[in-house]
């Protein structure tokens, strides 16, 4: 990493890092590209969400070694988000200024964070269980869905998923989180990456490496 980026990028990294499991590992999630959204079944949302919850907390229940749990995580979050529009929609503005090679690796690694938040704190949240609750149309094209997760020995919560019918599949949009838009949450720090570098969209990649690192080695990998 450059000196221009340095403590920045390290500072982000481990706050990004440190963030619980769904929230963390979820809550990279943003608006979809809108001109490909359809309007959103409440019911259709409401079973997306609860399948695909069940695959979650069975792959993070499961027995067997990180790597493999790790690829079946990732197989659910990369059928279940819009992985390109979501990352788009949180670099922002500066998807514009980045060249094609930065767009590239900038999805490339917003996947991989995305997976890795999840799979670096497999043993901390076995044993998780959730229940759907109300869902209603949030607008035209998205529906949000409640839901309550709860682990033993720890103090329930909720999570509140938005989801939007994409290319004519379901697909996670947003969490809302104790109130909170994680969408626009990780946007602002990300942000904040590239602006306190003189704009510069190579130090917000050079943080992301550093967090996919730290969140390697934490599970082991």
């Amino acid at each position: 990493m450059t000196a221009i980026d340095r403590s920045p990028a390290r500072s982000t990294a481990q706050s990004l890092a440190r963030r619980p499991l769904i929230l963390g590992a979820i809550g990279l999630l943003g608006l979809t590209r809108g001109a490909q959204a359809q309007q959103m079944d409440i019911n259709r949302a409401s079973a997306f969400i609860q399948s695909t919850g069940q695959e979650l907390v069975a792959a993070i229940n499961m027995d067997g070694p990180v790597p493999a749990r790790r690829d079946r995580v990732g197989a659910i979050l990369r059928r279940a988000v819009d992985v390109e529009g979501v990352g788009r929609f949180i670099l922002g503005r500066w998807w514009r200024t980045a060249n094609a090679q930065q767009q590239q690796e900038y999805l490339r690694l917003f996947e991989e964070v995305l997976i890795r938040n999840l799979s670096s704190r497999f043993g901390e949240y076995q044993g998780l269980t959730f229940s759907l609750g109300r869902s209603q149309a949030r607008t035209e094209e998205d529906v949000l869905v409640s839901t309550i997760v709860e682990r033993a020995g720890t103090p329930a919560f909720g999570l509140d998923w938005r989801v939007a019918e994409i290319d004519g599949q379901p697909k996670i949009v947003d969490v809302i989180a104790e109130g909170t838009s994680l969408r626009l949450t990780t946007r602002s720090e990300y942000s904040s990456v590239i602006t306190r570098n003189g704009n510069n969209v190579q130090a917000l990649l050079g943080a992301m490496r550093q967090q996919i690192g730290q969140l390697a080695a934490r599970e082991g990998a």
